[in-house]
């Protein structure tokens, strides 16, 4: 296990803290203090939910330092980076203002070279060519958990300028855009559609982050796009569990343990991991729930809604349950 994690839980037993498991069985949404969370590698952190944001951190921290990184099939994995404000990165670069955009937002204590990131990235353009964009803000991403969501809409809103700067520059429009984020990721791309000068045509939150999240208005919500859907793999604990968007997916029932994890940080990831595999191969179908405890009990029967994949033209409402196997493709 890592160092970071060893001394984290020293910490919380030198400070009186009870000993917390690892795999948030403890857990109670609003009332726990503390729950374990995985960075962009995977290790595991324990987080003080009622830790103090750091305002001097989020001045310093904010959208204004986020970072574009542009992949296209001229260039899969070597990334070309766009600067707002600054055309001439926009016109020496590959990206192209007739083909689909796809911009990828990562979550808490990750970063542009998170596996999230790279897995959406190589599923998008196995499929066909598009720009697909990688937002790394990992400064603001970085540290305090409770101080990396007061960050949230100010990167929303960066990203937002952008896109806008963007299409001005060098074409494409926002009904041509998807957005894609994950737990942290999925708010900001909420608060970037709802702040662009038009709603992108398809947003997509997987696993939206949860702890301080119920009833936040600055949580991605049905406004933020045109057709807005959320997957829900761990809700409850790492990711919310409530319906939020036009069309919320609850595969496995939308919580821990997923197939195949033992840990609600596993759970978490593989939000982006089934929606990277639905890019490729567009086989997750759901089935619409009268209600949620439907939904947890993947006792759904109604009309079919495929969860994920690429269409922009995508469109459905309500709540859908689905089965999924427990490895790669899922």
């Amino acid at each position: 296990m890592k160092l970071a994690v060893v001394l984290l839980a020293s910490v919380a037993l030198c400070t009186g803290s009870p000993v917390i498991p690892e795999d948030n069985s403890h857990y109670v949404e609003g009332e726990s203090r503390f729950i374990w969370m995985p960075d962009g590698e995977g290790a595991l952190h324990l987080v003080d939910l009622q830790a103090p944001a750091d305002m001097e951190f989020l001045g310093n921290r904010n959208g204004a330092n986020n970072a574009y990184w542009l992949f296209t099939r001229q260039n899969p994995t070597s990334r070309q980076v766009l600067v707002n404000n600054n055309a001439n990165s926009i016109r020496n670069s590959n990206y192209r203002g007739n083909r689909q955009t796809k911009v990828i937002v990562h979550g808490w204590n990750s970063s542009g070279g998170s596996s999230v990131n790279s897995m959406i990235r190589d599923a998008y353009l196995a499929a066909g060519d598009f720009n697909v964009i990688v937002v790394d803000w990992s400064g603001a991403a970085s540290g305090v958990y409770t101080t990396s969501v007061r960050a949230v809409p100010d990167v929303g809103r960066h990203l937002a300028n952008f896109i806008t700067f963007l299409f001005r520059t060098s074409g494409g429009n926002w009904n041509n855009i998807h957005l894609i984020g994950h737990s942290l990721g999925a708010h900001i791309v909420g608060n970037a559609g709802r702040a662009a000068p038009s709603r992108p045509v398809r947003v997509t939150g997987m696993d939206p982050a949860g702890p301080q999240w119920g009833g936040n208005s600055n949580a991605l919500n049905r406004n933020s796009g045109v057709f807005v859907e959320s997957i829900h793999t761990d809700g409850g604990i790492l990711g919310i569990m409530d319906p939020i968007s036009d069309a919320d997916f609850y595969p496995n029932g939308g919580r821990n343990p997923q197939p195949g994890c033992r840990t609600s940080a596993c759970s978490h990831s593989r939000a982006y991991e089934f929606f990277a595999s639905s890019v490729r191969t567009n086989h997750f179908v759901g089935r619409r729930c009268n209600n949620l405890q439907e939904a947890r009990n993947v006792q759904c029967s109604g009309a079919a809604l495929n969860m994920g994949n690429l269409q922009l033209g995508k469109r459905g409402n309500g709540l859908f349950g689905l089965r999924t196997r427990d490895a790669w493709p899922f």
